[in-house]
């Protein structure tokens, strides 16, 4: 057979055996790094890969997956990809399901129930097989009217959902609240306000509870004071508008997060007071840009990476079997202590 033969014979489409060759593996282990590639050693993986890649494989390996009814995708659905938190989750997600052979498809919705829908669609189209949930709610647009029989496989994080039937993964934000209080308690104040997230917004409820648990156990106990905001720098500053038509003052503020509090510091400082000398605040998420304003503000830590590892560990985890257990998983937040506190002022 002369060259020219060769260069007019139509071209056969690369078989799992050709793999198995350039590779210098088993058959059986191309099918199992396809199929399973966390059971099967990175040097392996490599090999394999590489082979694929080099032979045009690929195509065939996700026609399977997909008569298997599998993408080896999972769908982040985010409230607004701006949110400080996010870019730490989607780290911890993207390292376990690179790790595991997973795709990352990332659906922003900006609150908007019509993307809600569309981003849905790759999941009843099977183009991922999960989802993993930054938004704080259900996104049942679409499914039917019993959706916890029609709802694909997911975890909750940053945000709790509810009802509690989703699984969830993230900081405990009633101890940490406590503790926030607590510190502030310990510097001499009593006279301490808390400003709220959104209406409805579960973590902002959890950590008003930790913040009264504070208070309540406190031997100078005050009463609590409730400043509703939203959740945005913005927000903060309203409230703090809102406070100054009454007759008495807080010293110190515990913010439901970061943006709450450089909005309350912002306004503070624009009617002419120094914080912390003047008040104190304290915020919650230690968000890249807390330590960049003045004063650097104290807060609690969220382990934004971690949260995202442990969520997505679970949720492959369980994808085989098509449902997610409900189980609550709750990390630690540590207080970040900076300049943005002090002792209550006095006269």
């Amino acid at each position: 057979m002369t060259s020219q033969d060769l260069k007019t014979q139509p071209l056969r489409p690369a078989t799992i055996e050709d793999v198995a060759k350039i590779a210098g593996v088993s058959i059986a282990t191309v099918s199992r790094t396809i199929r399973s590639p966390e059971k099967v050693a990175e040097s392996t993986r490599k090999k394999v890969t590489a082979a694929i890649a080099r032979t045009g494989y690929t195509a065939n390996a996700m026609a399977q997956n997909l008569r298997m009814q599998r993408s080896r995708m999972v769908m982040v659905l985010a409230q607004s990809i701006s949110d400080p938190n996010f870019p730490g989750i989607l780290t911890g997600l993207e390292k376990v399901a690179n790790g595991r052979g997973y795709g990352v498809l990332i659906g922003n919705t900006e609150g908007d129930v019509g993307l809600e829908e569309k981003y849905l669609s790759f999941l009843s189209t099977g183009m991922a097989d999960g989802l993993v949930l930054l938004t704080g709610h259900v996104p049942v647009a679409g499914w039917p009217k019993n959706p916890e029989a029609a709802l694909p496989p997911m975890v909750a994080v940053l945000r709790p959902v509810s009802p509690e039937a989703i699984a969830y993964v993230g900081v405990d934000d009633v101890a940490a609240a406590k503790v926030a209080t607590e510190y502030l308690i310990s510097l001499g104040h009593s006279r301490i306000a808390f400003i709220s997230g959104p209406s409805g917004e579960i973590a902002s409820d959890h950590r008003y509870r930790g913040y009264c648990m504070a208070l309540s156990e406190s031997s100078d106990q005050s009463s609590f004071w409730k400043i509703q905001g939203d959740g945005t720098s913005e927000g903060g500053r309203s409230a703090i508008e809102r406070l100054f038509i009454r007759d008495s003052l807080p010293t110190a503020f515990v913010c439901y997060n970061d943006s709450t509090a450089i909005g309350v510091i912002g306004s503070l400082q624009s009617r002419g007071y120094d914080v912390p000398r003047d008040f104190s605040v304290i915020g919650f998420d230690d968000i890249p840009f807390a330590h960049n304003i003045s004063p650097s503000l104290t807060t609690i830590r969220q382990p934004r990476g971690q949260i995202g590892e442990l969520a997505m560990a679970h949720l492959l985890d369980y994808l085989p079997r098509r449902t997610v257990p409900a189980e609550t998983t709750l990390l630690h937040g540590d207080l970040i202590v900076r300049d943005s506190c002090s002792t209550p002022r006095t006269g």
